[in-house]
C-alpha cells in the first residue's frame, strides 16, 4: 500500500497548494489504436530473449514486507500456466510475501536457498514493484543474478528496483507512467522511449504499468517456445495481441484522475470492505486483477476469505486475510479468461462507484481501455 499511499500524499499536498495546480493538469484523453511493431522490431525482440536452455529457469523475486500483488502473481502465473519453463516465486528473507494493495503468500524458496540450489543462477528473473527501490538484499542479489549471465525483466515500478541496481545505466527503457520521473532520478542516463509497453534492450526488459506483464510475459513465452504456444497462451489468458505497442499519451495525470482520487480518498462515509472468497486451485492472475482492481478504487478495501491456507493453481499457498467474514461478497474468480475476467470487473466498479472511478483504476492499471 505505500506506493498507493504515496500517490494520495502527492495529491493532497498538491490540492493545498492551491486550485491553480488542478487547472494545469490535462483532461483525460480517450485511447486511439495503437500503431502495430514492425515485424523487425518484433524478431528482434524475440532474439534478444531467447533461452539459452531448451527449458530455462525463471525466478520471480519479491521483499516480503511489500511487492506489488499483480506484478509478483501475474507472471509466475502466466509462466505456469504455459509450462515451459521452470518457474519459482522467491523471497528475499523467510515467510509470506506481503503483497500490496491485498494478499498475502508463500514464496517457494527464499533467494538464499534458491543460490544453494541453484547455483548457476536463473536464467530470467523477474522483478515486480516493490515498496523500497533500494532493499539491500533484493538488490544484491539481482546484481548477483545479472552477472551470472540472467536475463532481468522489470516489470512496472520494478524498473526502479532494476535502476538501483545500476542495470539501467546509459539503456533504454520504460516504467509505469506515474513513475517515469522517479526512474530518472534513479538512472538519469535511461533513454525514455514512449508508445511501447516494454522495451528490450540488451539483457534487460522494462515494461509501462502494471497490466504489462501479459504481454511481456507471452513474448518471453515466445521467445522461448514459439508463436504457436504464446497464441494458445493468450487465448487462455484473454489476450488477443501481445506486442509492444502502446499508446503513452493516454496515460497522465489528469485532471480527472486526480479529482477522482481525492473525492474517493476523503469521502470516508463512502469506504467500504468487500469479501472475496478463495479456494484450492485459484488462478493467480485472475485473483490478483480483481484484488488489485477493487483495493485501487481508494473506496473500496478487499479482503479475502478461507477457512485455511489456500493453494493456488500454480501451486503457491495463500495466507487469507480471516477465516469468516461479514460484508458482500465479490464474486470468486471462477474460469473466465483473466483479462476478460478484468473488463468485467472495471464494468462492475463502473456500475458500483462510477465510471470516473473505473476510469481511475484503469489509469493506474495502465490498461489500454476506453472506460
Amino acid at each position: 500500500m505505500r506506493a498507493v499511499a504515496s500517490l494520495a500524499v502527492f495529491l493532497v499536498l498538491a490540492a493545498v497548494a492551491g486550485a491553480g495546480w488542478f487547472l494545469s493538469l490535462p483532461p483525460r484523453i480517450g485511447h486511439p489504436a495503437p500503431a502495430a511493431i514492425s515485424d523487425e522490431e518484433r524478431r528482434a525482440t524475440l532474439a534478444a530473449m531467447r533461452p539459452k536452455r531448451e527449458r530455462p529457469m525463471i525466478a520471480v523475486i519479491g521483499i516480503n514486507d511489500a511487492t506489488e500483488v499483480t506484478d509478483y502473481l501475474m507472471p509466475y502465473g502466466i509462466l505456469k500456466r504455459a509450462g515451459v519453463a521452470n518457474v519459482v516465486a522467491l523471497a528475499t528473507g523467510p515467510g509470506p510475501v506481503r503483497l500490496y494493495p491485498a494478499l498475502a503468500v508463500e514464496p517457494d524458496m527464499t533467494t538464499a536457498a534458491f543460490d544453494t540450489a541453484h547455483p548457476a543462477g536463473a536464467d530470467y528473473v523477474v522483478v515486480p514493484a516493490m515498496s523500497r527501490d533500494d532493499d539491500p538484499a533484493a538488490i544484491a542479489w539481482i546484481r548477483a543474478q545479472a552477472a551470472k549471465g540472467a536475463f532481468i525483466v522489470g516489470v512496472c515500478a520494478g524498473a526502479k528496483v532494476v535502476a538501483s541496481a545500476g542495470l539501467l545505466e546509459g539503456g533504454r527503457g520504460t516504467t509505469h507512467w506515474y513513475y517515469r520521473r522517479a526512474v530518472e532520478r534513479i538512472e538519469p542516463t535511461l533513454a525514455w522511449v514512449p508508445d511501447r509497453r516494454f522495451v528490450v534492450d540488451a539483457r534487460v526488459a522494462t515494461t509501462t504499468g502494471i497490466t504489462a506483464s501479459a504481454p511481456m510475459m507471452l513474448t518471453l513465452v515466445e521467445a522461448i517456445a514459439g508463436r504457436e504456444k504464446a497464441a494458445e497462451v493468450a487465448a487462455r489468458l484473454g489476450v488477443s495481441i501481445w506486442d509492444a505497442r502502446h499508446g503513452s499519451a493516454a496515460f497522465t495525470l489528469s485532471r480527472p484522475f486526480a479529482t477522482t482520487a481525492l473525492a474517493n480518498r476523503f469521502a470516508v462515509w463512502r469506504h467500504e470492505t468487500l469479501v472475496l472468497p478463495v479456494s484450492d486451485g485459484v488462478d493467480e492472475v485472475s485473483l490478483a486483477l480483481v484484488a488489485d482492481a477493487w483495493s485501487r478504487s481508494w473506496r473500496t478495501r478487499v479482503v479475502t476469505v478461507a477457512p485455511g491456507r489456500v493453494t493456488t493453481r500454480g501451486g503457491l499457498r495463500l495466507h487469507p486475510d480471516v477465516a469468516e467474514a461479514s460484508g458482500e461478497a465479490l464474486p470468486a474468480a471462477g474460469n473466465e479468461p483473466p483479462l476478460r475476467l478484468l473488463d468485467a470487473t472495471l464494468a462492475a466498479i463502473s456500475a458500483r462507484l462510477g465510471p470516473e472511478t473505473a476510469a481511475f483504476v484503469a489509469d493506474q492499471l495502465e490498461y489500454p481501455a476506453d472506460m
